[in-house]
């Protein structure tokens, strides 16, 4: 299992969450972005970044995923190409993406585009907030406890 990042948009406090998860279970954590990324030097921890352009990230994480793979983003239609590869997606909020709710999240989102498209003002997400960090840190370490320990990955 590999903890892979849209990166580009990532909030800080998602990031640190991330770098704590990844040295205390030993799981590598790839960051990928079109901006450079800091972040701190480790072995588990590594960065790509794409060429500038929509979606470029998105593309270079959807051919990486395997199955097992856990991506996080807020991309919806990425969360739902990790997930039909047979990987878990979970956003910075703490929601996780799967087979049961990937098709209507992704509809939900098709609808706000398109009447966002029609002109109505839908707003946006709320401020990110600490329940959302709670909630994304709590989601991760039970992702991270139920991971396969007898495939050969360091624990």
């Amino acid at each position: 299992m590999r903890i892979i990042v849209d990166a580009d948009a990532m909030p800080s406090m998602i990031r640190e969450i991330l770098f704590r998860a990844a040295e205390r279970t030993e799981t590598p954590l790839v960051l990928v972005a079109n901006v450079p990324l800091k972040f701190p030097e480790s072995p588990l921890i590594s960065g790509i970044q794409v060429p500038a352009g929509p979606d470029e990230a998105d593309h270079a994480i959807a051919g990486m995923v395997m199955t097992g793979d856990l991506v996080i983003t807020a991309d919806i239609p990425l969360a739902a190409r990790v997930v039909e590869k047979g990987g878990k997606a979970v956003d910075p909020r703490g929601v996780l993406y799967s087979e049961d709710n990937i098709r209507e999240k992704l509809a939900m989102r098709n609808l706000m585009d398109a009447l966002r498209s029609g002109g109505i003002e839908s707003g946006g997400p709320a401020p990110f907030n600490h329940r959302d960090r709670q909630a994304f840190a709590n989601q991760l370490d039970r992702l991270l406890a139920r991971r396969p320990k007898d495939s050969g990955e360091k624990t």
